[in-house]
């Protein structure tokens, strides 16, 4: 039985005892990783102030783990089906971890930087190791459920941002928000170390197609940054032009090599799949609208209402947990109800949750509706993994799970730059017309998607179709 259907007896008749408690220690690690973006967004005034940043610095602080976190990512996950998901997963926590220590002594913007993209670049060999980890040890309703514990960590790990930040740089300080990374993670690498099956890399001898990695991960960042630019210098310039066409040059000849490599990255037929094209869209688009929930959320209430950190931290709480709730309903509904009802009904209570706010732009109606629309976006997370990854073949789970996490990233990156451009009216000015403009973008956008959805995903459980 043990050789004649290896894709069975790896999964179905003995699922490792202690899945549950890996996907615990890894849904920590995730949850740090997404963290580390709306922490230090809510710390950066403090370390402007000690460190005597300039304004670029100040943006870099945030923008340099995006990019290497996203430019990184399909490597990461590349990297895991040679060496197997144990060892990166392994690796990108200590570097993470290592980065995180460095980052918190920092006293000067170079090492501030330097430790900003050493964290970049543990958190993209991490992330798609670790969800590549979560595909396979679970399988059928349980694998539903696992994701949706994932993403409800992943979703709400933005909005608690908020308050762990208010609450550490209100208290032991800034450098505290990096940390406190480090005797997690200490205790997550030596968790891990012990509990993770040991794995065989799949390839007798692991090689990576270097051009190929290059070719990816130039064209991520520079697409990445082009996004992360346009916020602030507009959609039309020529550098953000240049960098588009740069990237999508980048990735037509990445499609090229990987014909003609010996090892490739990737089966590029792999993004024609539907259940992948349709996870990737998903996946981008709650990234997108959890972003301009708490983007506009956060600065309606600082910028608008002048609250402090913590007092907006506090407001944002009712964000994570209706994120966590809506995440983990999904992930065990999504068996019997099916994808494409729960990825709709998502979609469109996000869009309902952000026109609240347009319609009356009060605090109270501010908070309820980023609640209501974290929960639809938390559902979407958990439809977007399980449709992507459902079905994928074993030695396919690393580079698929860098392919959905990789969307997460450009959906981050293209939400914050609209809406922030979109909102721009708001930040420089006392009026409100900016955060109305930002929200009912954001809730039309969450409307069109739901259609787009009701058509692309797959009505039938995964399970049910496999």
């Amino acid at each position: 039985m043990t050789h004649k259907n290896p894709d069975a007896s790896a999964q179905h008749p003995s699922p490792h005892p202690l899945r549950w408690r890996i996907l615990g220690f890894l849904g920590i690690a995730q949850l740090m990783l997404i963290l580390d973006i709306t922490v230090v967004a809510i710390a950066l005034p403090h370390i402007e102030t000690d460190l005597a940043l300039s304004r670029q610095a100040v943006t870099w602080t945030v923008s340099a783990y995006t990019l290497a976190f996203g430019g990184l990512m399909l490597l990461g996950g590349r990297a895991a089906d040679l060496f197997g998901a144990k060892r990166v997963v392994l690796t990108g926590l200590l570097i993470f971890t290592t980065a995180s220590l460095v980052t918190g002594l920092a006293d000067e913007a170079g090492l501030l930087l330097g430790g900003r993209i050493a964290q970049g670049v543990g958190a993209a060999l991490l992330s798609p190791a670790a969800l590549s980890l979560v595909v396979g040890l679970f399988d059928g309703d349980e694998r539903n459920k696992a994701l949706g514990v994932w993403s409800a960590l992943g979703g709400g790990g933005a909005a608690l941002g908020v308050l762990v930040g208010g609450l550490l740089t209100a208290g032991p300080g800034w450098p505290w928000v990096f940390y406190v990374n480090v005797p997690i993670g200490l205790v997550i690498i030596a968790s891990l170390a012990r509990m993770l099956p040991n794995q065989t890399a799949p390839a007798p001898r692991p090689r990576l197609d270097i051009l190929g990695a290059v070719l990816a991960t130039a064209s991520s960042v520079a697409l990445i940054y082009a996004l992360i630019r346009a916020g602030d210098h507009g959609w039309l310039t020529a550098t953000s032009g240049l960098l588009v066409l740069g990237a999508g040059i980048g990735y037509l000849a990445f499609v090229a090599r990987q014909k003609t490599a010996k090892s490739p990255m990737m089966d590029v037929a792999l993004l024609a799949r539907r259940p992948v094209t349709t996870g990737t869209f998903l996946i981008l688009m709650a990234t997108a609208l959890m972003i301009a929930v708490f983007f506009l959320g956060t600065f309606y209430f600082q910028h608008a209402r002048d609250y402090g950190a913590l007092r907006t931290g506090l407001l944002f709480l009712p964000v994570a947990v209706a994120t966590m709730v809506g995440a983990n309903l999904t992930g065990r509904a999504i068996g019997r109800l099916g994808a494409r009802v729960l990825a709709v009904a998502g979609l469109l209570a996000a869009a309902v949750g952000l026109a609240l706010p347009a319609l009356a732009m009060e605090p109270a109606i501010v908070a309820i509706g980023t609640a209501i629309a974290g929960a639809g976006t938390g559902a979407v997370f958990v439809v977007a993994s399980a449709t992507a990854l459902g079905q994928v073949a074993p030695h396919e789970a690393g580079i698929a799970s860098g392919i959905v996490s990789t969307f997460h990233e450009f959906g981050a990156s293209a939400g914050a730059a609209v809406i922030s451009s979109v909102a721009a009216a708001s930040l420089v000015s006392d009026t409100l017309s900016g955060f109305t403009d930002g929200f009912i973008l954001a809730a039309v956008a969450a409307t069109v998607a739901a259609l787009v959805a009701a058509v692309l995903t797959p009505g039938m459980p995964a399970h049910a179709e496999s």
